[in-house]
C-alpha cells in the first residue's frame, strides 16, 4: 500500500510540474502539488521512508 501512495506522490508532483511550466491551469495544479506532499508526509509518518 505504501508503495502505491509513494508513485502516486511521485506523478502527482511530475504532473504538477509539466502543468506549472507547460500550462497555465490556474489553481488545480497548486492542489495536485497538495496532494502530492499530503501523501509523501503520510508515508514519512507511518515509517516508510522516501
Amino acid at each position: 500500500m505504501s508503495n502505491i501512495l509513494y508513485i502516486v506522490a511521485i506523478v502527482l508532483v511530475i504532473l504538477w510540474a509539466l502543468g506549472f511550466f507547460a500550462f497555465s491551469a490556474g489553481g488545480i495544479i497548486h492542489v495536485l502539488l497538495v496532494i502530492a506532499v499530503i501523501a509523501i508526509l503520510f508515508r514519512l509518518i507511518r515509517g516508510g521512508g522516501i
